[in-house]
C-alpha cells in the first residue's frame, strides 16, 4: 500500500477542475506533463555548487525581479562582520554595539541600495535568532534617508519564521504592507515561514490572498513553496495540480521545483514517479544540483535500489561523508535489508564514517540483528555491549529471539548465561524463549543440575512452565534413561491437561 493520500475527486492532473464526475476527465501521464513543461519554455541553467541547508533551503524568495548583487569584496567584508557577530551572539548589547560601529558601511557609504545589510542577513541564515537581531537593528536605524525595502522585510520575515516566531513574521508582513512595500517577496517569505512551522493551511490561505492581490503575482518560488507543502503532507494530487497550474501560467521550472517534486514523491514512497522526475530533469536545460543528488540517494536507499544508490553515492561521496551522517545511516539500513554477499563489508566501511557522538539506538539494535543473522558472534556481542553502555534497551521479542538463535547455533551457553543476566538487569525484553534455549543447550550437554536451575530462574521472573517447557524436560531425561524423572514430568503434563507423547505408554 502506497503511503499517499489522494484527493482526485476535485484536482485532476490535466488541470484544476471542479467536476461532479472526476472520472470522466482523462488524466495525462505525469511524464508527459513534465516533458511539456521542459520543451515549451526556455530554461536558464542553474548550477548550485553550494550545498543547501536540508531543512531551511525551501524559500527561494527573490526570483521575481533582480536584487542587488554583492561584489566579492563586499562579501568578504561582510563575512568578517558576521564572524564577529556570531562570536558575540549571546550578548545582545554587544551585538547592537558592533552594528552601530558599522552603521556607515552597512547603511550609508556606497551601499545605500541595501546590498550590504542583505548580504549580512543572507550569511546569517544558519543563525536565525542572530539574523533577527540584525533585522531589528536595521528597523531601528531606518528613516527617510535610508528606508527599508521589501527584500529586507522578506529576510526579517524569514528569520522570524525560522526562529519559530510566527506571530512576529505576520507582524512584519503587515508592517511592510502598511508601508506600501508588500510584494511577491514578502508574500513568499511569510508562506515559507508558515511552511517551516508546519502551518500548511495558513500557507495555502495566504497563497489564495496573494492571487487576489492585483499588485502581486505568484512567482515560481511561490509555487515551489506550495509543492513543498503538499509534498510533505503526501498530498500528491495537490502537488501535481500545482505543477499543472505552473505550466498553464508559462512559468519555467527551476531546480527547486524539481527538487520539491522529487522530495514529495520520496515522502509518498512513489519510487517510479521520483525516477521519472529525475530523468526529466536530466533531459532538460536545468542542471541537477547537490540537493538533487542527495534526495535521489535517499530515495534509492529507502527503496532498496542498491545499484543506483551506489552510483549516486559515488557522485557525492565527499560531501556526504563530511556533512550528511543521516544519509550514511540510510545507506546502512538499505544494506541491512539486502541479501548482498558483501553487505557486511560495505556496512563496516560506512560505520567508520559515523562519529561517536552521532550514536543512534535504533541503528545499534539494527546492527545487533544484522550480526545475529550472519552468526557473527563476536560482532554481535560488541554491538550488544555498546547497547548496554548507552543504556539502550531491546524491547522486541523478535530481536531477542535473533540473539538467542545465534548463541544456540554457535553453541555458546556460557555467553548466553552472561547475556541473560545483563539483559535482566538492563530492563531488556525477557521472553520464555531465552530460558527454553538454555534448557535445550544444557540438555544437549546432559547438564541436568543447571537445567533444573533454569526452572527456578523462570519462577523468579514470573514465567510459568508451559507445554513446550515440559516437552523439553521430557526429551532431555528420556534420552538419558532417567525413567523416574520422566514419569514425574508426565504427571505434570496430565495435571495441566497437556497432550502426552504417544511413545510414553507403548501398547
Amino acid at each position: 500500500m502506497k503511503r499517499v493520500w489522494r484527493f482526485s475527486s476535485e484536482l485532476q492532473f490535466n488541470g484544476i477542475s471542479l467536476s461532479s464526475n472526476p472520472k470522466s476527465i482523462p488524466i495525462a501521464p505525469f511524464s508527459a506533463l513534465l516533458k511539456a513543461s521542459t520543451t515549451s519554455y526556455g530554461f536558464a541553467r542553474e548550477i548550485n555548487t553550494l550545498p543547501p541547508n536540508k531543512v531551511t533551503d525551501i524559500i527561494p524568495l527573490f526570483t521575481e525581479k533582480p536584487r542587488p548583487s554583492p561584489t566579492e569584496d563586499l562579501m568578504k567584508r561582510v563575512a568578517i562582520l558576521r564572524n564577529e557577530l556570531v562570536r558575540e551572539a549571546s550578548d545582545s548589547d554587544r551585538v547592537w554595539k558592533i552594528l552601530d560601529e558599522n552603521f556607515v558601511d552597512l547603511i550609508q557609504s556606497h551601499h545605500s541600495d541595501g546590498s550590504a545589510i542583505l548580504e549580512l542577513l543572507k550569511q546569517l541564515d544558519s543563525w536565525p535568532a542572530l539574523a533577527l537581531q540584525v533585522f531589528n537593528w536595521r528597523r531601528r536605524s531606518s528613516g527617510t534617508d535610508n528606508p527599508m525595502n521589501d527584500y529586507e522585510y522578506s529576510k526579517g520575515i524569514k528569520a522570524a519564521g525560522r526562529s519559530k516566531n510566527v506571530d512576529l513574521a505576520v507582524q512584519l508582513f503587515r508592517e511592510a504592507t502598511n508601508k506600501g512595500i508588500k510584494t511577491t517577496s514578502t508574500y513568499n517569505a511569510l508562506m515559507g515561514a508558515f511552511m517551516f512551522n508546519g502551518l500548511a493551511e495558513r500557507c495555502q490561505s495566504l497563497f489564495c490572498d496573494m492571487k487576489k492581490d492585483a499588485n502581486c503575482t505568484p512567482s515560481i518560488a511561490t509555487y515551489n513553496i506550495l509543492i513543498s507543502v503538499f509534498g510533505r503532507l503526501m498530498l500528491v494530487d495537490h502537488m501535481e495540480a500545482t505543477l499543472k497550474e505552473i505550466n498553464e501560467l508559462g512559468l519555467p521550472l527551476n531546480i527547486n521545483t524539481y527538487n520539491h517534486l522529487i522530495a514529495g514523491y520520496i515522502s509518498a514512497w512513489m519510487w517510479d514517479d521520483m525516477e521519472k522526475v529525475f530523468q526529466m530533469l536530466k533531459s532538460s536545460l536545468v542542471a541537477p544540483d547537490m540537493q538533487t543528488y542527495l534526495l535521489m540517494l535517499r530515495g534509492y536507499a529507502l527503496s532498496g535500489n542498491l545499484k543506483k544508490m551506489e552510483e549516486t553515492y559515488s557522485l557525492v561521496r565527499d560531501y556526504v561523508n563530511e556533512n550528511d551522517i543521516p544519509l550514511i545511516r540510510s545507506m546502512i539500513c538499505a544494506y541491512c535489508k539486502s541479501s548482498e554477499a558483501d553487505r557486511i563489508k560495505k556496512i563496516e566501511a560506512l560505520l567508520k564514517l559515523i562519529p561517536e557522538e552521532e550514536y543512534r539506538p535504533w541503528l545499534n539494535v539494527l546492527l545487533i540483528r544484522l550480526y545475529s543473522e550472519e552468526d557473527w558472534l563476536e560482532k554481535m556481542e560488541n554491538a550488544i555491549n555498546e547497547a548496554f553502555e548507552h543504556q539502550t534497551p531491546v524491547t522486541t521479542t523478535k530481536i531477542m529471539r535473533c540473539i538467542i538463535d545465534t548463541y544456540y547455533r554457535c553453541n555458546s551457553i556460557e555467553k548466553l548465561e552472561i547475556f541473560l543476566r545483563r539483559a535482566e538487569r538492563a530492563g531488556w525484553r525477557i521472553c520464555r524463549s531465552l530460558y527454553h534455549c538454555k534448557l535445550v543447550m544444557y540438555a544437549s550437554q546432559k547438564r541436568f543440575e543447571e537445567m533444573e536451575n533454569v526452572l527456578v530462574e523462570m519462577e523468579g521472573v514470573n514465567l510459568a512452565c508451559t507445554k513446550k517447557t515440559l516437552w523439553i524436560m521430557y526429551k532431555a531425561y528420556l534420552s538419558s534413561g532417567q525413567r523416574s524423572v520422566v514419569l514425574k514430568i508426565l504427571g505434570q503434563m496430565f495435571k495441566h491437561g497437556y497432550d502426552v507423547p504417544s511413545e510414553a505408554f507403548p501398547s
